[in-house]
C-alpha cells in the first residue's frame, strides 16, 4: 500500500471532519475493524515515512506480535507457532482490509495456553528445587526455540522459577546470618525450610502477577495486535486504547502524584526511562535512568508485604506506585551495576519552579565562571507573560555578565527538549542572526528555522554540557552551536538522537455519530529535525568535542536502543557563517582529552561504565547455589570498588546570584534546595572539567 503521492497536510487530517468514517451501532468485531481503517488511513496519509505494506512488513509484524504477547516463549507451542505461521504472510493484507481472524486465532489461543501455564507453575512450585544441580537459565529469550511438548514446557517453567528462586534463598540465608550476629540465640531455620519459604515467596508473585494478568482486556490484547503493525513505522508511533488514552491524558496534563519518574516495560521488567524535572525522584537525586523497579510496598507495610511487579502490565505498576501527595513509597531497585536497594521516596507532583533555569556563580583560578542549568524549554503558548526559557536564560547570562564572569556553562544533561520556538529564541543569545535548525514535514518539504534577532547577549567563552539522555530540542541547540563553531559540546559520545516530532490523533474526531464508545487516540510521527550542516539529529545525536565517560559510555539508551527507529539521513546544507572566535577551540578541546586520558579516576569511570555494559549483557545464569554465591560475592567487591567514584569531590564553591540570595533569605526552602544543588555540583568531575575548559579558552585567547 504504496503512500498516496497527492499529501494530506497535518491541518487536514487533524480536522477530517469532511472525510470522516460513518458509525453506527456496530459489534465489537466491527469495532475492531473500525479501528484498523482508521488507524491504516492515518499513516498512510499522514506519516513521515513512506512505508511499504507487503510481505515482508508482514513477518516483521508476526514476529512483534508473538514477542509482545509470549516473550519468554513459556505459553505457545512449536505446534501453536506453526499454525500461526499460515498468516505470517498475510498480515499485509488483513491490515489494508482490517481484517481480524489472525487475531480472534491467537487470542483465543493465548487464553487457553494462559490457562494452562497457571496449573504449570503451581505444580511446579509445590516442589522443592535442588539448588545442587549443575544448570544454568538462558534469559537470551530471543535464541530460544518453541517447546515441543508438556514436559519441556515444565522444564522452561522449572528453570526460570528456579532462577527467579535462587536469589530469594540467598537473600534469606543472609538474613539468618546477620540475625545471628546480633543474637547468637535467634532460632535458626534449615536450609530445608528456607528453600521452601523462597518458594512460598515466588509463588506468591506469581500469584498476584496472574491476578494482573486476568484483568488484561480483550481490548488490551488488540491494542497488542495494532502496536505490532504501527511500531514497524517507527517506535514513537503507537496505539492508545482508550484506557491508556486517559492515562495518557493525565500523564500529560500532570494531574497526578508520583514519583517523577517515566517507565518503561522490557519484557517483565519495569525500566525508569526518563527522571522528569522538578519531580522527587529528580530533587532526592538516586533514582536513575536504567534502574529496574523489582518491587513496591507502602511506607505502612511491613517487607513482606511488598508486591513484586516482574511481569505486571506497566498501567498495573504505576498504580501501586502513585498515590497520595505526601505519602511515601518504597521501591525495591536493581540498579544498573547490579545492586539491590530499597528506596523510599515521598509522592508529589512536579514542581513547577524546579524545571525552571536556575544559575550559579563558581570562582577558578581566580576568575569568576557562570554555570546555567536549563532542565527543559518550556513555554506556555497560551499566555505569553508567563515564563519563557530562552529570556529566563537571557536574564541569567545578563545577570552574570553584570557580576564579570569570564565564561559560561550551559547543562542539558537529562533535558529531554521542549519548545522548538523556545530553542531558536536561545540559539540566537549566542549569535548575530542565521539558521538554527531545518524541520521537515511528511510532504518532504524542508523548513528553516532562522534567528532574526541581530544582537547577540553572549560573546565570550562558551560550553554545553549534554549526556545520553539530552534530547531534541537540547540536540537542535547543541547541534546548532557545534556547527557555528559558537561552543564545546563536553559529555557523553553523543546525545539521545531523537530527531523526530510527533503529533497525538483523537481517533474519535474522524468518526461521525460514532456510538459505539471511545476508539483511543493514535500518535504517530509527522516532522524530521536537521542540522544547519544537512545532517540528521535522528539516531546519530550530537557527537561530543570532548568526550567524557560515564556510567552508560557502553550502553544502548537512546533512540539506537529503540526497535524500528528512522534512519539517520542528510539533507542539503543551509547557508551560514561559523562563529569568528578569538578563542582557540582545538587547542582548548586538546588539553581537555590530554587531561581524561591522563586521569586515573576518568579510567576508573570507563572501567566501572564495561563492567556495567558486561552485566547488562550477560544471559547464561548458574542454578547451582555454591556457583552463584561465588559470582555474587565477585560482584559485591566490584561494587565496593566502584563506590569509590561517589567520593570525587573538587575545591570549588558555587554560590547563588545576589537576587537569589535576597530570595532565600525570604524562603529557606530555596536555600535548601541551592545547597543541595552547589554540593552536587562541587562534586560533579563532568562540571569541574567544563570549568577547567573555560579556563583554557581564556587563556589561548587571542587579539586580532
Amino acid at each position: 500500500m504504496k503512500k498516496n503521492i497527492i499529501i494530506i497536510s497535518l491541518t487536514f487530517i487533524l480536522g477530517l471532519a469532511s472525510c470522516s468514517f460513518t458509525s453506527s451501532n456496530f459489534d465489537q468485531t466491527d469495532k475492531d475493524k473500525l479501528l484498523l481503517q482508521l488507524i491504516s488511513y492515518v499513516l498512510d496519509q499522514g506519516h513521515f515515512v513512506e512505508k511499504e505494506i507487503n510481505d515482508d512488513f508482514s513477518r516483521e509484524v508476526f514476529n512483534e506480535y508473538l514477542n509482545i504477547i509470549d516473550p519468554y516463549k513459556r505459553y505457545f507451542y512449536k505446534s501453536d507457532i506453526e499454525e500461526f505461521k499460515k498468516y505470517e504472510d498475510q498480515l499485509d493484507d488483513k491490515f489494508i482490509n482490517a481484517e481480524i481472524d489472525f487475531f480472534d486465532l491467537t487470542y483465543n489461543r493465548g487464553q487457553k495456553r494462559f490457562n494452562e501455564s497457571k496449573l504449570i507453575y503451581k505444580e511446579i512450585l509445590n516442589n522443592p528445587f535442588d539448588y545442587k544441580i549443575d544448570e544454568n537459565f538462558n534469559a537470551d529469550f530471543k535464541s530460544l526455540d518453541y517447546v515441543k511438548d508438556k514436559s519441556e514446557m515444565k522444564d522452561r517453567w522449572r528453570k526460570q522459577l528456579k532462577f527467579s528462586s535462587i536469589e530469594t534463598y540467598n537473600n534469606l540465608l543472609e538474613e539468618q546470618e546477620n540475625e545471628l550476629e546480633d543474637n547468637p540465640s535467634h532460632k535458626t531455620k534449615s536450609n530445608i525450610e528456607i528453600e521452601l519459604e523462597a518458594r512460598e515467596s515466588t509463588l506468591k508473585t506469581l500469584n498476584e502477577m496472574y491476578d494482573f494478568y486476568e484483568d488484561i482486556t480483550r481490548s488490551d490484547w488488540f491494542s497488542f495486535y495494532i502496536n505490532s503493525f504501527v511500531e514497524q513505522y517507527d517506535p514513537h508511533t503507537i496505539y492508545y486504547n482508550p484506557e491508556a488514552k486517559d492515562r495518557f491524558d493525565v500523564d500529560m496534563s500532570g494531574n497526578y502524584a508520583g514519583i517523577g519518574a517515566r517507565l518503561s516495560k522490557k519484557f517483565d521488567k519495569i525500566e525508569v526511562v526518563e527522571i522528569i524535572s522538578g519531580g522527587p525522584a529528580w530533587r532526592q537525586n538516586l533514582l536513575e535512568v536504567g534502574d529496574i523497579i523489582l518491587k513496591v510496598r507502602q511506607n505502612d507495610q511491613d517487607e513482606s508485604e511488598s508486591t513484586s511487579i516482574l511481569g505486571m502490565p506497566i498501567s498495573d505498576a504505576v498504580k501501586l506506585i502513585k498515590g497520595p501527595k505526601g505519602t511515601n513509597v518504597i521501591l525495591t531497585i536493581k540498579k544498573v551495576d547490579g545492586e539491590i536497594v530499597d528506596l523510599e521516596i515521598k509522592r508529589d507532583i512536579v514542581l513547577l519552579e524546579e524545571t525552571y533555569v536556575r544559575s550559579s556563580i563558581v570562582s577558578k583560578q581566580e576568575n569568576l565562571y557562570g554555570f546555567i542549568n536549563l532542565p527543559k524549554f518550556y513555554i506556555d503558548f497560551d499566555n505569553s507573560t508567563s515564563r519563557d526559557a530562552a529570556r529566563d536564560v537571557k536574564k541569567e547570562i545578563i545577570r552574570l555578565k553584570n557580576l564579570g564572569v569570564k565564561g559560561l556553562v550551559l547543562d542539558l544533561r537529562n533535558n529531554g527538549g521542549g519548545s522548538l520556538k523556545t530553542v531558536v529564541e536561545m540559539a540566537g543569545l549566542f549569535i548575530q542572526e542565521g539558521p538554527i535548525v531545518q524541520v521537515r514535514s511528511m510532504d518532504k518539504e524542508s523548513k528553516i528555522l532562522r534567528d532574526k534577532d541581530r544582537s547577540i547577549i553572549w560573546e565570550g567563552p562558551l560550553v554545553i554540557l549534554v549526556n545520553e539522555f539530552s534530547a531534541s530540542a537540547s540536540e537542535i541547540l547543541a547541534a546548532a552551536m557545534q556547527d557555528y563553531k559558537r561552543a564545546i559540546i563536553i559529555g557523553s559520545k553523543q546525545t539521545y538522537g531523537k530527531g523526530t516530532v510527533q503529533n497525538v490523533l483523537d481517533l474519535n474526531k474522524m468518526v461521525r455519530s460514532n456510538t459505539n464508545g471511545d476508539l483511543g487516540a493514535l500518535k504517530f510521527t509527522t516532522q524530521k529535525y536537521y542540522r544547519i550542516n544537512g545532517g540528521s539529529t535522528q539516531l546519530e545525536g550530537v557527537k561530543s568535542d570532548i568526550v567524557v565517560p560515564d556510567k552508560y559510555t557502553y550502553v544502548d539508551f537512546g533512540e539506537k536502543d529503540q526497535e524500528n527507529p528512522l534512519e539517520w539521513d542528510k539533507i542539503d546544507p543551509v547557508s551560514y557563517e561559523p562563529w569568528k572566535t578569538f578563542f582557540d577551540y582545538n587547542k582548548s578541546i586538546q588539553a581537555s582529552k590530554n587531561r581524561m586520558n591522563s586521569s586515573e579516576f576518568i579510567s576508573l569511570i570507563d572501567e566501572n561504565a564495561k563492567w556495567i555494559k558486561s552485566m547488562r549483557d550477560r544471559d547464561i545464569y548458574t542454578l547451582n547455589y555454591r556457583k552463584f554465591k561465588k559470582d555474587l560475592l565477585l560482584n559485591e567487591e566490584k561494587v565496593k570498588k566502584y563506590k569509590k567514584l561517589s567520593d570525587y569531590s573538587s575545591d570549588l564553591t558555587f554560590k547563588s546570584l545576589p537576587y537569589e540570595i535576597d530570595l532565600i533569605a525570604k524562603d529557606s526552602s530555596l536555600g535548601e534546595k541551592r545547597k543541595r544543588w552547589h554540593k552536587n555540583l562541587s562534586k560533579d568531575i563532568y562540571v569541574n572539567e567544563s570549568l577547567n575548559v573555560l579556563n583554557d579558552l581564556r587563556l589561548s585567547y587571542v587579539e586580532r
